[in-house]
């Protein structure tokens, strides 16, 4: 805004458009654009307008998502046809929704009775307010990226155990993608066995902020593996602070100077960890050693296992493309699920619900190409703040 404040100045004081134009580094249908928002609106005008979509890709208009709440009140036995077809009687200079979209609505403000289903024995993981024992959280993140040496950037990839401190993996890794942080986790998970959970931020790749529920191909491995995910506030790193407070001593003494090349960073990271784990006595735990409250998880990582449906009415694995394919009808999930089997459920006529393993992902129809996703079953959970 400073910027555009001095450039509408110097237009007012009498300078040429072309000139400040060239000066600013800006053309001059944007030089034009910033004077005439400024003479519109006055300073505001100056100001950055929100990108946020007025209205977000396949939302319904409140109108009509109220409407079918109605229709569905004052005619309890009707279904998702029914309404939708006297919300085309109603409105018909608006494009109808789908039966799916209907049904979501209706599932939404718990207008829909869902059959009873028989409880599966699912790992959880327990209650995260006041962790006491190892493996019951551990603590994810990447600290900030630096460059090395040869000019190439290094990602720490950290893992720590909530309640002992005790750090898991340090691994410097050359970039944040899916695949070099599974094989991360993969390594330590073998090594130390499985938590009940793992706190996280929502970035990549723990979270996809495009994805269904932003969910990620990371978390649904973890999912599988019968970890249950927490994703710490958005904007709140406070929420996640012993793991902060850890980067802070690793930036300090591991970090500056970067090291020439990632093999001689994860040399100084090696040396780290062995000394933030068994050499440095921690205030917070007593002036003892991580090394001295750590123990190995009991659960061993033996890779995953395909669920099961024994409930639902067909097993489908979504393609690499995310999508679920019935003959030759492609119904568009998210790709976060590609290569995983999920299940197919008839809830109302012609109208199914898609799961992935105890979680209700949708509902698609026999008309649209997309799945309406169900109220979200991956919510994060709303943490205290940590103490450092």
């Amino acid at each position: 805004m400073d910027e555009r404040l001095k450039f509408v100045a110097r237009l007012l004081d009498g300078e040429q458009m072309t000139a400040l134009c060239r000066e600013f580094g800006i053309s001059r249908k944007t030089g034009y654009k910033i004077y005439n928002r400024y003479k519109e609106i006055g300073l505001d005008g100056l100001k950055n307008k929100s990108r946020r979509p007025i209205r977000l890709a396949n939302q319904l208009p409140f109108q009509i998502e109220r409407q079918i709440v109605a229709i569905k009140k004052e005619h309890p036995t009707w279904g998702a046809l029914k309404i939708r077809e006297k919300l085309i009687r109603e409105y018909p200079d608006i494009k109808p929704p789908a039966k799916s979209t209907v049904h979501a609505v209706l599932d939404r403000h718990g207008l829909v009775k869902r059959r009873r289903k028989r409880r599966r024995h699912k790992a959880q993981g327990t209650e995260l307010l006041h962790v006491s024992t190892p493996n019951a959280l551990w603590c994810a993140d990447y600290k900030g990226e630096f460059q090395l040496g040869n000019q190439k950037y290094c990602y720490p990839l950290t893992i720590t155990d909530y309640h002992s401190r005790y750090l898991l993996a340090c691994e410097a890794l050359e970039s944040t993608k899916e695949p070099f942080a599974q094989t991360t986790f993969e390594r330590i998970f073998k090594e130390y066995g499985l938590p009940d959970a793992i706190r996280t931020d929502n970035g990549v790749p723990f979270a996809s902020p495009n994805a269904l529920f932003n969910m990620s191909k990371l978390s649904v491995w973890w999912l599988k593996l019968g970890i249950a995910i927490e994703r710490i506030k958005p904007g709140n790193p406070q929420q996640n602070g012993r793991h902060e407070r850890m980067h802070l001593t690793l930036k300090k003494e591991a970090t500056k100077p970067a090291s020439f090349n990632c093999l001689q960073q994860q040399a100084r990271f090696d040396d780290f960890i062995e000394e933030f784990n068994n050499d440095r006595p921690h205030q917070a735990l007593g002036m003892k050693y991580p090394g001295e409250l750590y123990t190995p998880s009991t659960r061993v990582y033996t890779g995953t296992e395909e669920p099961q449906y024994p409930f639902h009415d067909r097993t489908i694995r979504i393609t690499n493309c995310g999508r679920i394919c019935i003959g030759r009808r492609k119904i568009n999930l998210s790709r976060a699920f590609s290569g995983q089997l999920v299940g197919i459920r008839e809830v109302a006529d012609e109208i199914w619900l898609v799961s992935f393993m105890e979680y209700d992902l949708g509902f698609f129809d026999q008309d649209e190409g997309h799945v309406q996703p169900a109220p979200n079953p991956f919510v994060p959970k709303v943490l205290p703040m940590s103490p450092v």
